[in-house]
């Protein structure tokens, strides 16, 4: 009875901060395909493109490693308006990348600004997801369905984004696609910082960095878990795919660029978007309402051993060259994004079953390194692996990934169901 009065305010801090989180994502996603694409056509090399993107992965570790003391230290509200405020410096900035620099100035320059990018992504993500903890109610699956909520519907947000970024460089070009994106975010950082409620917590000055690393195992597992997924996801997703498909879509002129480039990032955004709507679904794929966490946690270790089959199954109809081969990748790497947003929706709610809200955000932020980790190598490994092998190499690498997953989330079997009871 005495929390009842604070949920009405704990909606609205819900809902303002997933609004944040939306903004920022739909940037995010639109950063990324600009990247990609505008770089890749000034004749960067896949390995030179993965090199865009390792920063950015890098400062995710370092960031999340920090972000849950931070937020622990200066408060949830503190880290989230960070967030979106560095998201807007690393737009401004990118926008005075000069095309007549040289090959080696022009990546430095966008690999920091890409780390800056990664700093304020994972402020923004812990934050988000912290709070989540904290606001959702108690009892009949009420926390994995507002995790489901957040996560499908950012990622659905974030597929936009990639759309929105083919469609803008396709008709604006690069630098004022950039400044657009800052001006609009800026708006929405002002009223976020305006409407957001009381109700979530200021920090505590007591807080000690020493106290990020968890000595909880289900927690440090999962977290292991979560990077091998991750990597089994972007080694292909990052550059294999899109460049594969820009060889098989561009004819090499300009109009035929601005064709691949608007497939391309049609087929990116909807992947993205399937995987979220997934993600939302997942409670009621799962039956999380009655289920407890060790039969939740049975079930992760399931749908990541299936995930698994998936990419060796492409890598085996690349290879060989199958007639309708494009069709056929279409099709299976949207089954993949389907079982990857069930395994992913699961982890985000274990994380947060297997905390506590005394420890939310330093758990979380440890388990987001390990996300940002397995984005990093996955990064690596796709440039370094469609240039060794191409897109069969990439697919193979990626159920390697996936395998490790595998092992991983089966040590959680062990312990979840005696120190996690319904």
């Amino acid at each position: 009875m005495t929390t009842a009065p604070h949920r009405p305010e704990g909606l609205a801090a819900y809902i303002t901060v997933t609004a944040a989180y939306w903004a920022f994502m739909l940037t995010d996603g639109a950063l990324r395909m600009l990247v990609l694409l505008h770089f890749h056509t000034l004749g960067f090399s896949p390995v030179q493109l993965a090199y865009l993107f390792i920063l950015y992965e890098v400062m995710g570790v370092v960031t999340n490693l920090s972000a849950g003391w931070l937020a622990a230290r200066f408060g949830l509200t503190s880290t989230l308006y960070a967030g979106l405020g560095l998201q807007i410096i690393a737009l401004i900035a990118l926008a005075q990348l000069d095309p007549t620099w040289s090959l080696t100035t022009s990546v430095v320059f966008v690999m920091v600004v890409q780390g800056l990018s990664g700093v304020a992504k994972d402020l923004a993500k812990m934050s988000a997801k912290s709070a989540v903890k904290l606001l959702a109610p108690e009892g009949e699956g009420g926390l994995f369905k507002w995790v489901a909520v957040l996560t499908g519907s950012k990622n659905a947000v974030k597929g936009l984004g990639f759309l929105l970024g083919a469609v803008i460089l396709a008709v604006w070009g690069f630098q004022a696609s950039v400044c657009v994106m800052a001006a609009v975010l800026a708006v929405i950082l002002v009223g976020v910082i305006a409407f957001m409620p009381p109700g979530l917590p200021q920090g505590k000055k007591s807080a000690k960095f020493s106290h990020v690393f968890s000595k909880d195992q289900n927690v440090n597992r999962l977290s292991l878990a979560r990077m091998f997924l991750f990597g089994a996801r972007d080694v292909w997703f990052v550059v294999g795919i899109p460049i594969y498909f820009y060889a098989v879509l561009s004819d090499g002129s300009e109009e035929g660029n601005r064709a691949a480039f608007f497939i391309i990032g049609t087929f990116m955004a909807a992947w993205i978007i399937l995987y979220g709507f997934v993600q939302g679904l997942a409670p009621k794929l799962l039956k999380a309402k009655t289920a407890t966490t060790p039969e939740i946690t049975r079930k992760a270790i399931l749908w990541v051993a299936v995930l698994t089959l998936i990419p060796l199954a492409l890598a085996a109809a690349v290879y060989a060259d199958l007639p309708g081969l494009t069709p056929i990748l279409v099709a299976g790497l949207l089954v993949f994004g389907f079982v990857f947003a069930v395994n992913s929706s699961v982890h985000s709610y274990l994380i947060l079953a297997f905390t506590t809200g005394e420890r939310v955000t330093m758990d979380v932020g440890f388990y987001y390194m390990s996300n940002a980790a397995g984005r990093l190598i996955g990064t690596l490994l796709s440039g370094l692996s469609y240039q060794l092998g191409g897109l069969p190499l990439c697919l193979l690498t990626a159920a390697l990934m996936a395998a490790a997953s595998t092992l991983a989330a089966n040590r959680l079997r062990s312990v979840t169901a005696n120190t996690y009871p319904a």
